[in-house]
């Protein structure tokens, strides 16, 4: 489509411009542009009518006596219309053995500050093949600026219950019925879903523009993409793939934004800072390669310019470096400030504490300063506390405030909900809040992303319907993936039409919902869990981009039950307050109470099998927090068999049963707590089952 602004046989005049702002801005006299290049001889930008023009209308260079500032490339455009596509051609000796093994080089380039791109054009292999790789490449988007938003307020993670979903897949499937699949506008039709269903946070897979082509040969070869988006190669886009109309991508993602606002649900990113889709020498040349290559990234002088590669992705993201710390930084700030995101989930955080040369600094720079950002000290930070090269940072990642996703949460309750024995001691401490990993420095319960699944790994039915990864699908000869998932089958691996052993499963899976809605900190879902979606026991479905990974909403009749149970534990969570306590749990008896915030049991009341190798059954009673809330006493029983179990005296009220997952649906949860059957003195707690009582 040409713009109908630009006037394709026109030349634009131009003049020198400004350094401020990097990237592409709208003044009043035209377009801004400004980039940074450290060791470029000259620069031309190219100026093209269209997303579909193979040829720009026009070329203007650049010269150092003229456009140059310090490292920064700059030059005002008069009276160009927007929207208007745009590449920079840069030519020189620039660092890299990949672009500097011939004289005279010269790439077309993206702009990293772009606020939109184009990939109409882009061919991975080209770009990494040669110089002249017949403009093949992604090119940024000038777009009309965003109007001003109003400051928002500090949102926290206290009361979250966290939604990991992927934006195309969530509605890329024909039964999604939406009007355009896959976008961020199919995503506003699916709000009345979510709020349904309870959440109050969606967390979104990578949205800033990735690079779909980027896969091993295997998958290419098979016609895959890049499906999860963790390849990103432009930090200040959103993916143009979920746009209806690219050139208006921060349009389109700030509207999703403002949709969710409305519905009351905040929206938290999945971002990745730890590597770009440039990858290793073998790679393409995108943009940074060339700006400022040993400066954006980790690189052994000694090694002729090798890549240290921490990330397993072939390149790791200098994050440290002042300058790369400050692009960092600014690019969360506008996402947070002019689009109204709410929160950052960091992809192989880990990476943050790496200083030059990779070596791993008590005190790193970046995290600290995020931290200190008046922007985004006031919204939530998550790290995902590991990398690829063995750092693991889970109960000490630097900083104050930072959230982590709970990798040892989720192993341990996955052991216990097996039937591994001896897991009753860890397993509380998860429960609840993990203080054995965030008390001793004064953090909190809210530090706490527990999870049992993710996007990365077996879907919730999987885990409980195999015992190995069926990942040949990718192309890889089932190499790829973790091999140890910590799950159970039940007793059949995959797909069984016995009807004893489905009835297990859903028991099993209605299980873990229990358990992660019922521990101290922040819960996190994966989108599909809650209708049990599978993927045929693909752990690592990271390019099918096709019925595998999409949500199917044609729900069966079990789709159904599970569905209203992960409701009824999220409405279960939400009003009671003593599930989301501040503070961690002591054991103690505040001044002014009757019980302890509190009490662990076994069998018998007051005698927990902390020291018992065998030991698959633990309770524990947890008084009401908010005046007048009901207290709560649960039983968890992942013995193979039934168990009698002790209950509480209450002096003036009755245990009533309100959740039991060895109820068949719909007894498994009760909405409405007095129409639940009263109980005293003792229990039968069927066998793998957990069971919760209300006082009333």
């Amino acid at each position: 489509m040409l713009s109908p602004n630009v006037e394709s046989t026109r030349s634009y005049r131009a003049c020198p411009g400004s350094r401020f702002p990097p990237g592409a801005s709208v003044v009043p006299d035209g377009v801004n542009f400004c980039i940074f290049c450290r060791h470029a001889t000259h620069l031309d930008l190219l100026l093209y009518a269209s997303t579909e023009s193979i040829e720009p209308f026009q070329i203007i260079a650049l010269t150092p006596e003229r456009n140059r500032t310090f490292y920064f490339w700059h030059v005002l455009v008069e009276a160009l219309p927007v929207p208007c596509w745009y590449t920079w051609r840069a030519y020189g000796h620039h660092g890299v053995p990949q672009v500097d093994d011939e004289a005279g080089s010269r790439y077309e380039l993206l702009d990293p500050a772009a606020r939109a791109v184009s990939d109409r054009h882009w061919h991975r292999q080209a770009a990494a093949g040669g110089r002249e790789p017949g403009h093949a490449s992604f090119r940024a988007i000038v777009t009309e600026p965003l109007p001003e938003r109003e400051d928002v307020a500090e949102r926290t993670l206290d009361d979250a219950i966290i939604y990991e979903l992927h934006v195309g897949g969530f509605t890329r499937d024909p039964s999604s019925g939406v009007r355009d699949p896959g976008t961020f506008a199919a995503l506003i039709e699916k709000i009345p879903y979510l709020k349904e269903l309870g959440i109050t946070h969606i967390e979104l897979l990578p949205v800033m523009a990735f690079d779909e082509q980027d896969v091993p040969a295997s998958a290419a070869a098979n016609g895959f993409v890049n499906y999860w988006g963790y390849s990103t190669h432009s930090f200040y886009s959103p993916h143009p793939r979920y746009c209806v109309e690219p050139e208006r991508a921060p349009q389109e993602f700030r509207a999703l934004i403002d949709a969710m606002h409305v519905a009351g649900i905040r929206v938290l990113l999945d971002v990745v800072f730890n590597h770009t889709a440039e990858a290793g020498l073998s790679g393409p040349v995108i943009n940074f390669k060339v700006l400022a290559n040993e400066v954006f990234y980790h690189v052994d002088p000694a090694n002729g310019g090798r890549y240290l590669d921490y990330t397993g992705c072939g390149n790791t993201v200098n994050c440290n470096h002042p300058l790369v710390s400050a692009f960092i930084l600014h690019c969360l700030e506008y996402w947070v400030r002019e689009l109204g995101v709410d929160g950052f989930r960091f992809d192989l955080a880990s990476v943050f504490t790496r200083g030059e040369g990779g070596a791993l600094l008590g005190t790193p720079p970046l995290p600290w300063a995020m931290e200190a950002s008046p922007v985004l000290a006031r919204v939530p930070l998550i790290a995902e506390a590991w990398d690829a090269a063995g750092l693991y940072h889970v109960g000490a990642f630097p900083g104050m405030a930072w959230a982590e996703w709970n990798g040892r949460y989720r192993d341990v309750i996955r052991r216990f909900v097996r039937g591994d024995p001896g897991m009753i001691g860890q397993m509380c401490t998860g429960l609840a809040g993990s203080a054995d990993l965030y008390e001793a420095d004064g953090r909190l319960p809210v530090n706490s992303i527990n999870f049992v699944t993710c996007h990365d790994g077996f879907t919730l039915r999987d885990l409980v319907s195999y015992d190995a990864k069926r990942n040949d699908a990718n192309g890889d000869d089932n190499r790829d993936g973790s091999n140890d998932n910590l799950s159970w089958n039940c007793g059949t691996e995959g797909d069984t039409d016995d009807a004893s052993i489905a009835r297990l499963r859903a028991r099993q899976a209605r299980n873990f919902i229990a358990i992660l809605l019922l521990s101290q900190g922040v819960p996190m879902l994966l989108a599909g869990d809650e209708s049990l979606r599978s993927q045929r026991g693909n752990n690592n479905a990271y390019c099918q981009d096709n019925a595998l990974s999409w949500m199917d909403w044609r729900f069966s009749a079990d789709a159904l039950d599970m569905l209203r149970f992960v409701r009824g534990m999220i409405a279960l969570r939400k009003r009671h307050p003593s599930l989301r306590r501040r503070r961690f749990l002591t054991g103690a008896t505040a001044q002014g109470r009757t019980h302890p915030d509190v009490a662990w049991h076994g069998e018998r009341l007051g005698s927990p099998a902390w020291d018992d190798p065998n030991a698959r059954l633990v309770a524990f009673t947890l008084a009401g927090l908010a005046p007048g809330e009901p207290m709560l006493h649960v039983i968890l029983n992942m013995n193979p068999e039934a168990r009698d179990a002790e209950l509480p005296t209450l002096d003036d009220a009755n245990w009533r049963r309100i959740v039991d997952t060895a109820g068949q649906p719909p007894s498994d949860i009760v909405v409405a707590v007095e129409n639940a059957r009263g109980e005293c003195d003792n229990c039968r707690v069927e066998a793998r089952s957990v069971v919760v009582f209300e006082s009333r």
